[in-house]
């Protein structure tokens, strides 16, 4: 069978996956595991960091376990990646390691068959946040700041980015906490981002209200309709100050689902992953076609 190239993904295509885990980082007697969903077939597929949810304290790569699966047997490798966790490691640590791992996989794409110039973020939650945040923010040296020695000038830069109910504007949603008394929620952003001063100074959605100079891959919204968790002004806000900064960003609503839906079989997940293929498959397409992603 002859090569294909990430631009070539047809999100009718179905595919055995193979499932393996790999250390990405490691320090000194700490390691971080990403966990490999591979196509098998010779590639070059496109690719995603994988980035799970649990309010910046919890969670682990084996969160959206349905959805990267289904991805994978799509045609796209999917690496789902742990990293450090609050409270331990408070804001902007979780951001680095998501920064680190973006450049992990660039540098690595051809051991799983990945194209590095397609490689694009997903995040589920609070995941949503770090991974958008790192990918307007690549370069940022803070976030940039674990080396990768192997490639040196590899940067996070993201072709696209797919946010799961995502968490976008952590100070709105600390403050809608508050007001509707979801005490773990307020006491799980304390414990990442320390102050309400971080929590706007890392904010997606600020960022943008304060003309920051970012980057803007195309974004790809999955809203439950309802959430408790992300009241929808969020995500509608969101969408507004992202096309006012000139970037391309779409929105799906998805009724009668709630926060984390996509983990379990339904028929809105289905609907979900389809739209998220459709998403994915649209942004090779430009970049084939020779217009901006």
């Amino acid at each position: 069978m002859a090569k294909q190239g990430a631009s070539e993904y047809d999100p009718g295509q179905r595919y055995e996956v193979k499932v393996h885990e790999v250390e990405y980082r490691r320090d000194g007697k700490e390691s971080w595991q990403a966990r490999i969903y591979q196509p098998r077939g010779p590639g070059q597929f496109p690719a995603l960091v994988d980035v799970h949810g649990g309010v910046w304290n919890m969670g682990d790569r084996m969160n959206d376990e349905l959805i990267d699966g289904e991805l994978a047997a799509s045609g796209i490798v999917v690496a789902a990646v742990d990293f450090r966790l609050a409270p331990e490691h408070p804001y902007p640590a979780q951001v680095a390691d998501v920064n680190y791992a973006s450049r992990w996989l660039k540098a690595h794409a051809t051991e799983f068959n990945a194209d590095a110039s397609s490689i694009g973020g997903l995040g589920a939650s609070s995941g949503a946040h770090t991974v958008l945040l790192s990918a307007m923010r690549p370069r940022d040296p803070r976030y940039a700041a674990l080396p990768l020695p192997e490639a040196p000038e590899t940067d996070a830069t993201l072709r696209c980015v797919l946010s799961l109910w995502g968490v976008i504007d952590p100070h709105a949603r600390y403050l809608y906490a508050q007001k509707v008394g979801r005490a773990d929620l307020v006491a799980r952003s304390e414990a990442y981002f320390l102050t309400e001063d971080a929590m706007r100074e890392g904010n997606p959605q600020l960022i943008l209200e304060r003309s920051e100079r970012v980057e803007l891959p195309p974004v790809l919204i999955i809203e439950p309709i309802p959430d408790d968790n992300v009241p929808t002004y969020i995500p509608q806000r969101f969408v507004e100050a992202y096309r006012a900064a000139g970037g391309a960003i779409e929105i799906e609503q998805f009724q009668g689902s709630y926060h984390g839906f996509g983990r379990e079989a339904s028929p809105n997940t289905d609907r979900a992953l389809a739209v998220m293929k459709a998403f994915v498959a649209r942004q090779l397409a430009t970049r084939l076609a020779g217009r901006p992603a």
